[in-house]
């Protein structure tokens, strides 16, 4: 393990956006076929690899490069003299500023990759979405805010993302289907 983390350090100072974006595809690659295979027990017949090809470009192109410049401008930008305040303003700017914009960022993505309406996605599984991301990502956040050095911190992210990203590819296969948003918000994040 101490080997990975230093190659994975020497990556990160040659390359850190080019590095965080390849850990975040195959991550978010990993949280599409997990939802197709273990929740949605699609079998290797059924496997939409073109969703999980979908989910891999959003995340090495969109999603690692903004979460990369997003937790450098926690760190450098949002300090104070308290440890503790300084952990709950994190955690408060991650999860009322950037869930909800990133939750929509990536819902209408998906829904234009596949042609969809984007509107249409966002006004039916937006909210349900977020309101899951509620339930899971402050406590999160706070133990990577309060123990990871910032070069780690979106790998931590990514790795509990799996089960997110997971729950996220399933949550827009159904395209918000109405009459499952209780679902939605009940289904479990990790």
């Amino acid at each position: 393990m101490a080997s990975f983390f230093r190659w994975y350090n020497g990556r990160l100072a040659a390359r850190p956006y080019l590095t965080q974006g390849v850990t975040t595809a195959v991550l978010f690659a990993t949280g599409d076929i997990t939802a197709q295979q273990l929740v949605e027990k699609r079998g290797a017949k059924g496997h939409d690899v073109s969703r999980t090809g979908r989910m891999a470009l959003y995340g090495g192109c969109v999603f690692g490069p903004v979460a990369t410049t997003w937790l450098g401008f926690l760190a450098r930008r949002v300090t104070f003299r308290n440890a503790r305040v300084e952990t709950a303003a994190r955690v408060a700017a991650d999860q009322l500023l950037f869930a909800p914009v990133m939750i929509g960022v990536f819902l209408g993505s998906m829904a234009t990759m596949e042609g969809k309406s984007p509107q249409k996605r966002l006004e039916t599984t937006w909210w349900s979405a977020l309101k899951a991301n509620w339930v899971l990502w402050p406590a999160v956040q706070f133990v990577n805010f309060t123990f990871l050095p910032l070069q780690y911190r979106l790998l931590f992210a990514n790795v509990i993302s799996i089960g997110w990203n997971s729950y996220l590819s399933w949550v827009n296969s159904k395209g918000g289907n109405k009459s499952k948003d209780h679902e939605l918000v009940a289904a479990p994040a990790t």
